[in-house]
């Protein structure tokens, strides 16, 4: 537990956040784990043939939990993910001049997860803390209050709805381990772009000269990746590029595959993307400046910038073609290439299907 962040603190705050949550009574979630359980496993067969793509450790494991659970399981991902910064921060610290400091850093972390709490419907569960608690690693989360309140308010049918949600969420565990080199991968990203920041206070100087010259050319750092991107240093830029190009690419596939390997079992599907598209689309206000703080709206865009992109190539090469994607780190598009796949198709020399 870093002294430079109090997880306390971030796990009080997330809590106010996100508030009371609905359909609490057990009589609102009957059936909800048996359904849960059942569509995880067939949406691992339906990825899997649909993909070609089959983890190498064994079944998924779904869990159903409530806003307060998926709040704890992100509290110690980014207890994982931050250590690098924190641990520099631990090293600064001076007694009680710092004093308020964790207590700010908990509060603005809680404030971010109580407001997801409220919106996510499902995650696969990867940024963990790796030698801990093993049975707590490699989960597919479903959020019960928020996937019941979206089924209510839409009148969605709730077995299709299930269904089509572990679809997206199967389909990145299978990316995450049905191909051997992406997790070591991206974990290697984010550590190297973690490691690599300086919480020196003179950076906050730097950022602001930055924003001032970005906006004077039109264009806003911040659309790359939030507040981390600001504050990132060129070196730094270019991992969050990748990083970005990579998430692209795996949430367009996750979208394209649940379409994909539902076919036929989720007739909803089409009003389903719809609805969520809207919701993603619909921020105003507070919410749509938070979500440029938080990097949030740049993830966003990886949807339907990775549909496209994965859209483009397939007209290239054919549906076999983006197996070139998977074949090798070095084959990951960047940021750039998704925006132009054509790019990526020169690159990777992605042969056109013959006749």
């Amino acid at each position: 537990m870093s002294g430079a962040v109090d997880w306390d603190v971030a796990r009080t705050v997330a809590s106010k956040v996100a508030g009371n949550e609905p359909y609490k009574a057990a009589r609102y979630r009957d059936g909800l784990e048996e359904d849960f359980d059942r569509y995880t496993a067939q949406a691992e067969d339906l990825v899997a043939a649909c993909t070609g793509l089959r983890s190498l450790d064994g079944n998924a494991r779904g869990r159903v939990t409530n806003r307060e659970g998926w709040v704890d399981a992100n509290l110690a991902s980014f207890q994982r993910l931050l250590r690098p910064i924190t641990d520099k921060l631990d090293d600064r610290m001076d007694g009680k001049a710092n004093a308020l400091g964790p207590k700010i850093a908990g509060a603005e972390l809680g404030a971010m997860l109580g407001w997801m709490s409220t919106r996510v419907l499902g995650q696969y569960d990867l940024l963990v803390i790796e030698d801990e608690n093993p049975d707590e690693q490699d989960i597919v989360y479903y959020v019960a209050p928020n996937v019941l309140a979206l089924e209510k308010r839409y009148a969605f049918p709730p077995q299709e709805f299930r269904l089509w949600l572990a679809l997206h969420e199967v389909t990145h565990r299978a990316q995450f381990t049905g191909v051997p080199w992406m997790r070591e991968h991206f974990l290697g990203l984010v550590e190297s772009t973690m490691d690599s920041v300086d919480p020196d206070p003179k950076r906050f100087l730097a950022a602001a000269q930055r924003l001032m010259e970005a906006r004077k050319r039109g264009e806003d750092p911040m659309d790359q990746g939030g507040i981390m991107a600001l504050f990132a240093s060129d070196d730094q830029l270019a991992v969050i590029n990748e990083v970005a190009g990579l998430m692209s690419l795996l949430e367009g596939h996750g979208d394209v595959t649940m379409d994909r390997a539902g076919q036929g079992l989720v007739p909803s599907a089409e009003r389903f993307a719809k609805v969520l598209r809207n919701r993603r689309q619909s921020a105003s206000g507070f919410t749509k400046v938070f979500q440029k703080l938080a990097g949030l709206e740049a993830k966003m865009k990886q949807y339907a910038e990775g549909e496209h992109f994965i859209s483009m190539v397939e007209a290239h090469g054919g549906v076999e073609a983006l197996d070139f994607a998977w074949a090798d780190p070095v084959n990951v598009p960047s940021i750039g290439e998704i925006r132009d796949p054509q790019l990526w198709i020169d690159r990777v020399a992605v042969p056109a299907p013959v006749g």
